[in-house]
C-alpha cells in the first residue's frame, strides 16, 4: 500500500480568538483502485508537535490502510513546524503544553476528526492514537462519540489532571467514552508513576470503560521514539505494541460489528 502525504490549514476560534491549525495527512493508497475507502485516525503528537518519529509512525499506521490526521498542537504559539529535540524545544514544548486551554484542545480534536469525515475516500469509522503529551489528547479525543477505539501510549497528565491551564477533568470523564481503549505504559515510566497507572486502571474500571491495559516490563518513557530518545527507545517492545494497535483498530473499525447489544458475556468456570 502506497502512502500520499499533504495538508489541511483549518480555522480555529476555541476562546475566541481566530487562529489556525495545520493538520498533516496521510492517506493510503492503492493503484488501480481509486475508489477505495479507509477508516480515520487522529494522531496526536509529543510536546515537540509532528517530528520525524511521529510522521513514521503515521506512515506506518497508513501503510495499514487508515487515513491519518496529524494535527499541529500548538498552533497557538509557533508554526506547524516540529519543536527540535533539544533544551529550549523542550522547554517551549512544556511551557505551551499548560498555557493552553483545554477547550482548545478539544477543538483541535474536534476539527481533526471532521477533517477526516469530509474526505470521500473515509469509511466514517474513526480510532485515535498519540504520544505522551497525545496519548492524553488521544484519550480525550475519545470522548468525542465518533470515535470507537483508542491507543494511547504513556498518557501523561491523565493521572494528575494537570493537562492545560487550569488542569483538565479527563479521567473525571472516563465514563462519556463509548468506544473501547489499550493504554499502554511502560514499568519504569517515570513519568506515570506506579500509583498513577494504578489510579488510572482503577478509573476506568469503576466508570465501566472497555479497556486493555499494557506495562511492558522495563519500557520507558518515550520507548517508542526513535530518534532522539536519549537511549528509551526498544524497537522490539515497540513493534509489540503496533500489533496491539493494529489489533484494536482492525477489530473496532475495519470490521462492521454493529451496535453492541447490552449483554454481559457469562464466563463458565472451566479449564
Amino acid at each position: 500500500m502506497l502512502i500520499k502525504e499533504d495538508h489541511r490549514d483549518v480555522p480555529t476560534k476555541a476562546d475566541g480568538k481566530d487562529g489556525s491549525m495545520r493538520i498533516f495527512l496521510f492517506h493510503p493508497t492503492i493503484p488501480g483502485y481509486p475508489n477505495a475507502r479507509f477508516p480515520g485516525v487522529v494522531l496526536f503528537s509529543e510536546i515537540y508537535q509532528v517530528t520525524g518519529p511521529v510522521a513514521r509512525f503515521a506512515r506506518q499506521i497508513a501503510g495499514q490502510g487508515y487515513i491519518v490526521a496529524a494535527p499541529s498542537s500548538y498552533h497557538e504559539f509557533t508554526g506547524p513546524e516540529p519543536l527540535a529535540y533539544d533544551v529550549k524545544g523542550t522547554d517551549d514544548g512544556n511551557e505551551w503544553k499548560v498555557k493552553k486551554t483545554v477547550k482548545a484542545y478539544d477543538e483541535d480534536a474536534t476539527l481533526s476528526i471532521d477533517v477526516l469525515l469530509s474526505l470521500p475516500t473515509c469509511t466514517g469509522r474513526i480510532g485515535t492514537t498519540g504520544m505522551c503529551l497525545g496519548g492524553h489528547l488521544a484519550y480525550r479525543c475519545a470522548l468525542d462519540p465518533r470515535v470507537s477505539a483508542a491507543v494511547t501510549y504513556f498518557a501523561t497528565d491523565l493521572h494528575s489532571g494537570t493537562l492545560g491551564a487550569g488542569g483538565d477533568d479527563s479521567l473525571a470523564r472516563a465514563g462519556d467514552i463509548k468506544g473501547e481503549l489499550a493504554l499502554i505504559h511502560g514499568t519504569l515510566d517515570n513519568h506515570v508513576p506506579p500509583e498513577g497507572r494504578d489510579l488510572i486502571r482503577k478509573t476506568l474500571r469503576e466508570k465501566g470503560v472497555v479497556f486493555s491495559w499494557y506495562e511492558p516490563a522495563g519500557a520507558q518513557h518515550a520507548f517508542i521514539r526513535d530518534e532522539l530518545s536519549k537511549g528509551r527507545y526498544d524497537p522490539a517492545i515497540t513493534k509489540v505494541c503496533f500489533e496491539i494497535l493494529l489489533e484494536l483498530f482492525g477489530r473496532t473499525l475495519k470490521l462492521d460489528l454493529g451496535a453492541h447489544d447490552g449483554g454481559v458475556q457469562k464466563i463458565e468456570n472451566i479449564c
